[in-house]
C-alpha cells in the first residue's frame, strides 16, 4: 500500500494531465483556426501524450491496489491573441507540471517510498524534454516566425511529428 499522502497526490496528478491534454488540443483547435496545420499537429499529439501520461499513473495505482478517485478537469484557462501565445504558455505549463513531479517525488522520499520514486524517474525525464521542446519551439518562433517563407517552414517541421506512445513499463 502507499502512503495516503503520495496516493493522494498521484490521484491529483491524474486529473492535472488530463488537464494538460485539454489544455494541448485547445492549443491545435488555436493553431488549425490560424491555418498552421502543422502546429496544431504538434500539440494534437502532445495532447495524445498527456492522456498518456494520465493514463500511467491511473494504472500505477491500479497495480498498487490504491482507489482511483477521478477529478473534475477544468476548461483551460489561456487567452490565445497571438501565435507566440500557446508557445508562451506551454513552456509555462511544462514547467508547473515539472514542480508536480517533483512535490509528488519528494512526498515519495519522505516515506522511503522507493517503488514511486523509481515510478516517477521516467516522468522527471520526460520533463526535461517537455521543457526543452517547449523552449526550442519558443526560439524557433522569435528567429524564423516573423517571416512568412520561415513561419510556412516550422508548419512543416512540426506537421512531420508522429505519435510515439510512452515506451514506460509498468
Amino acid at each position: 500500500m502507499l502512503h495516503p499522502n503520495v496516493s493522494r497526490l498521484l490521484n491529483e496528478q491524474i486529473t492535472k494531465e488530463l488537464y494538460s491534454a485539454y489544455l494541448y488540443l485547445d492549443f491545435s483547435v488555436y493553431y488549425e483556426a490560424e491555418g498552421l496545420d502543422g502546429f496544431a499537429n504538434w500539440y494534437m499529439i502532445q495532447a495524445q501524450e498527456e492522456r498518456d501520461h494520465a493514463m500511467l499513473f491511473l494504472k500505477y495505482l491500479q497495480q498498487n491496489g490504491e482507489k482511483v478517485t477521478l477529478g473534475a478537469v477544468d476548461a483551460p484557462d489561456k487567452e490565445l491573441k497571438s501565435l507566440m501565445d500557446p508557445l508562451k504558455a506551454g513552456l509555462e505549463h511544462e514547467r508547473y507540471v515539472t514542480s508536480l513531479i517533483n512535490d509528488i517525488y519528494a512526498a515519495a522520499y519522505a516515506e522511503k517510498d522507493f517503488r514511486t520514486m523509481q515510478f516517477l524517474d521516467w516522468f522527471v525525464k520526460e520533463q526535461l524534454e517537455e521543457e526543452k521542446n517547449a523552449d526550442d519551439m519558443i526560439k524557433k518562433m522569435e528567429l524564423f516566425g516573423g517571416d512568412s517563407k520561415g513561419l510556412y517552414s516550422l508548419d512543416n517541421e512540426y506537421a512531420a511529428r508522429i505519435y510515439t506512445a510512452p515506451s514506460l513499463v509498468l
